[in-house]
């Protein structure tokens, strides 16, 4: 019994001495590398509930980026089925809705990520008037997208297809929740991106 009682003793000893060990950043699990160290970035984005900002504060932590949000004039229903049949509207329409405010020196960024919740196959009206409003041709611009279940589809496509002269690295899609995407699928793009 007194055996036991020490066995548990140091265990939680060494369990309360790691707890209190500083983090020196030397441990790879969780830890997202940056391809893009020396170069300038910008991390913009829409997001409506949420998913897609939570991806983009993980891509400008790693990426050591500046983050700007890109928000409508007139803000979007609350309402899925109101937001749905809007969206569907405005894509439909090639609309693009007024933007708030405009990245400050955009020029000075080598690096633009630009994200968008997939929106009835593509990235969010807000979005498209965003891309419209700079120009991007010196830029390599790197597309991500959050959905609820219809992955990429026409978003990276689509979007090429708006800005024909910009330089695109691969885009990535991930599964739209407010934690943001898995480390290792962040890790493994990014990865890529610096190949």
């Amino acid at each position: 019994m007194t055996r036991l009682f020490y066995s548990g003793l140091i265990v939680l000893s060494a369990a309360a001495c790691r707890a209190d060990t500083p983090d020196t950043g030397t441990s790879s699990a969780g830890a997202v590398q940056n391809p893009f160290a020396g170069k300038k970035v910008l991390v913009a984005y829409y997001s409506h509930s949420g998913n897609t900002q939570a991806v983009a504060r993980q891509i400008a932590q790693a990426a050591q980026g500046d983050l700007f949000a890109i928000e409508t004039v007139q803000p979007y229903p609350a309402a899925y089925n109101d937001l749905t049949a809007q969206a569907k509207r405005e894509i439909n329409a090639g609309f693009m809705p007024e933007l708030k405010n405009k990245v400050p020196q955009m020029e000075t960024y080598d690096v633009v990520f630009i994200g968008s919740p997939n929106w009835w196959g593509t990235y969010a009206p807000a979005v498209k008037t965003f891309l419209s409003q700079y120009d991007f041709s010196a830029k390599t611009l790197v597309p991500f997208f959050t959905h609820g279940g219809g992955g990429m589809q026409r978003c990276e496509s689509d979007m090429k297809a708006q800005l024909p002269q910009a330089r695109f690295l691969k885009a990535a899609s991930f599964p739209g929740r407010s934690s943001g995407a898995s480390p290792e699928a962040l890790q493994n793009w990014l990865d890529k991106l610096a190949q």
